[in-house]
């Protein structure tokens, strides 16, 4: 193949992708299509797995992206679709790109609706496979943590020091001046005679 009809970028199923990059790697960049499933779709098509995207030619771009639309016609069994028994129809799809992302929406929001225990998950934003959560996936503020308020003009203590009393203001001397003092607490030393 001449140097001329090496292409540098090519549009597959909607995604650009590189011309120097392998024929499986390249296709699992298609949003919907994995590594296992490119792998299945080339040996389908007879077409050499380390092929460089740039080296392919029209008709073989035609068939992989006709692969991709209609996998049950290129000989992929029913089990590599990524959309058996549609919930609307029963019928058994591989979906890519943003049909991909629209369905999965769709099903949350059915889930949402019929107020399924998955649909409760997903609104409150919760692990909704089963995960323990006790300890993994928080997410937001701390839990149980008190703030202390720092006071004005007083200097924060150092974490871990013990915070030193504060004195309390002697009364006036002199006495008298009509101010109340607090008596002594009794003594609970038995008087001596």
């Amino acid at each position: 193949m001449s140097a001329s009809e090496y292409k540098h970028i090519l549009r597959i199923a909607g995604k650009d992708i590189e011309g120097g990059k392998k024929l499986i790697v390249a296709l699992s960049e298609i949003k919907g299509v994995g590594y296992n499933f490119a792998q299945v779709l080339i040996q389908s098509l007879n077409i050499n797995p380390n092929m460089r995207v740039g080296l392919l030619t029209e008709n073989d771009i035609r068939e992989i992206e006709q692969a991709i639309s209609n996998p049950a016609r290129a000989g992929i069994p029913q089990w590599y679709l990524n959309r058996r028994k549609n919930m609307d129809d029963g019928s058994n799809n591989h979906m890519i790109t943003s049909d991909l992302d629209f369905a999965a929406s769709n099903d949350i929001e059915r889930e949402k609706l019929v107020m399924s225990w998955r649909g409760y998950r997903h609104m409150f934003g919760l692990r909704v496979r089963g995960q323990c959560t006790r300890t993994t996936g928080r997410r937001g503020g701390a839990v149980g943590v008190k703030k202390v308020k720092a006071m004005p003009g007083v200097a924060p203590a150092a974490p871990g020091a013990e915070a030193a009393p504060t004195p309390t203001p002697a009364p006036a001397a002199g006495g008298g001046g009509g101010g109340t003092t607090n008596p002594a607490p009794p003594s609970k030393e038995p008087a001596k005679k």
